[in-house]
This record gives structure tokens, C-alpha cells and sequence, in this order.
């Protein structure tokens, strides 16, 4: 698609009946492979959302129809943007229960994995657990919150929470452990590692090991965190972070695959993945 110029807040048009075919096949492809993936994988509450938005298997979503039924759902939008949007932009669309979502599609060389985030990405992967009430607050607060630490300096922080949670995210319930993060939910390879691997680490969410944990962008992940509920989330985040940034002042940061003694481990991973990939690197 053309690149076109955006508005102040770094919103543009979706312009649907501008994309291809191809772009469509795109969608197409993904879609039938993580709908039936995530079938026994994704939370409960991510199926529901799926099941109630008209996402679409053929087409790649008109998001004003989209918007339609999500803004009845949770008072929710998706609002288009060419790419990455700056911090403050960004805080401000969730602080406002807007959603920036990438308005192209990555190509049909880019299946399993793409950097900078795309409309499947952006609308498969987040839109639906848009849906669920709780998880819908916890994102506006998140917004509200990404304002604040920007105050504080302490963005690179609050980019792991969300990291740990909106985007690799593993919630456990009378199922077993499901997934409900984004950049797992829109990855064939990840929702099965994320899983199903002995490799990575699965510890229980702990807000302020989530904020020094490092992570990684480039590869599946070393350590995930797994919640109990989405009320646990949500009200783990409902206190003044003001006191939890001055302790972080100068703690070191921890490395993407280690363990403390105060986690609560869930799987302790052996890491090989990792390693391998390390040894592969030189």
C-alpha cells in the first residue's frame, strides 16, 4: 500500500479498498493458521473476543465495521497508523481506549515473524482481548500509566510490563495454561514454543520483576509470566508506581533467562533453545 501522510496524532485512513489481493491472501493465510492453532492454546477469553468481532478469515478487516461492534462491547476503537508511533502518542491512544493499529500487511515471505507491527499483528493478535471487560480497563490504565512514567524517565521499564504481559503473556486456569499476549496469539512458532517447549522459563507475574526483566525482540522468548486471572493483572497495576520507580533506581536489570530466588516457578527451563541459538551465533 502507498505510504500516506498522517494526522497530528499520527492517525491516517485505513483506506480498505486499497489493498491487494495478495494482501488479502495474506490475511487469509495467517488467519486459517492461527484460528485453527490456537484452538486448545489461546485463553478462553481470546477465542470469545474472536468469536464476537468480525475479524474475518477471508479479508483483511474494515475497521470501521470493527469498530461498530467493539465500541458496543468495551467503549474500545482501532485507529490506523502507518507504523510505530512515538511514546506519548501511544500512551495517549490507550489512555483514550483507542488502539493504534499498523494499517499494511507484512509479505507472504514474513509469515511467522515480523519486526515492526503489522495490521495482523495489531488486529489479530491485540483486538480481542479488547473484548473482555477487564483486560479492556487494564489497557486504558496502562495508557494512563505510560503518561505518568514518562515523568519519571522510566519508559524502558514500563515497555517490560507491557511486554510481559499485552504482548507474551500466559494466563493459567481450570484448562491448564493458555495464552492471551499478542506476539504470541499472531506467531505459529511461538504459540507452540510458548507452550509446549521445555526450553523457556515460565515464573508467575510479579509487577516490578516484570519491569527489571530484559527481554528478547529478535527471538522466541527465554521467560514468560503467567497470571492466575485477569483481575489479578489489573490489580496488580492499580497502586501509585511512583514508590515502585524510586526502588528501581540504579537495581540492576535481569537477564532475559535467569531465575531468582523469590520467583514462583512454574517450569524451570533448560534454556537449550537459547543456547543453541547462541553457539549457532558464534
Amino acid at each position: 500500500m502507498l505510504e500516506v501522510p498522517h494526522r497530528p496524532d499520527f492517525t491516517i485512513d485505513q483506506s480498505w479498498n486499497a489493498y491487494t489481493a495478495q494482501e488479502h491472501g495474506v490475511w487469509r493465510a495467517l488467519y486459517r493458521q492461527q484460528a485453527k492453532l490456537l484452538v486448545g492454546r489461546a485463553a478462553p477469553e481470546f477465542l470469545a473476543g474472536m468469536a464476537a468481532l468480525p475479524l474475518g478469515e477471508e479479508k483483511i478487516p474494515d475497521v470501521d465495521r470493527l469498530n461498530e461492534k467493539l465500541m458496543k462491547l468495551t467503549g474500545w476503537q482501532v485507529v490506523c497508523v502507518p507504523g510505530l508511533v512515538p511514546d506519548g502518542i501511544f500512551f495517549e491512544h490507550l489512555a483514550n481506549r483507542r488502539f493504534p493499529a499498523g494499517q499494511f500487511i507484512r509479505k507472504a515471505d514474513q509469515l511467522d515473524y515480523i519486526e515492526e507491527p503489522d495490521i495482523f499483528h495489531d488486529v489479530f493478535g491485540h483486538v480481542p482481548m479488547l473484548a473482555h471487560p477487564i483486560f479492556a480497563d487494564y489497557m486504558q490504565a496502562f495508557g494512563a500509566g505510560g503518561l505518568r512514567a514518562m515523568g519519571f524517565g522510566m519508559l524502558t521499564q514500563l515497555g517490560r510490563l507491557y511486554w510481559a504481559t499485552v504482548e507474551f503473556g500466559l494466563i493459567r486456569g481450570a484448562e491448564g495454561l493458555r495464552i492471551y499476549g499478542s506476539g504470541i496469539v499472531s506467531s505459529k512458532g511461538e504459540s507452540l514454543y510458548a507452550l509446549e517447549s521445555d526450553s523457556p522459563n515460565r515464573i508467575h507475574f510479579d509487577l516490578e520483576r516484570a519491569m527489571r526483566t530484559d527481554y528478547r525482540i529478535d527471538d522466541f522468548q527465554q521467560t514468560y509470566m503467567v497470571i492466575d486471572s485477569f483481575q489479578e493483572l489489573f490489580d496488580a497495576t492499580q497502586q501509585d508506581f511512583a514508590p515502585i520507580y524510586a526502588r528501581m533506581k540504579g537495581v540492576p536489570d535481569i537477564l532475559p533467562g535467569a531465575l531468582l530466588p523469590t520467583d514462583k516457578v512454574h517450569h524451570r527451563g533448560t534454556q537449550a533453545y537459547a543456547r543453541s541459538k547462541a553457539a549457532k551465533a558464534g
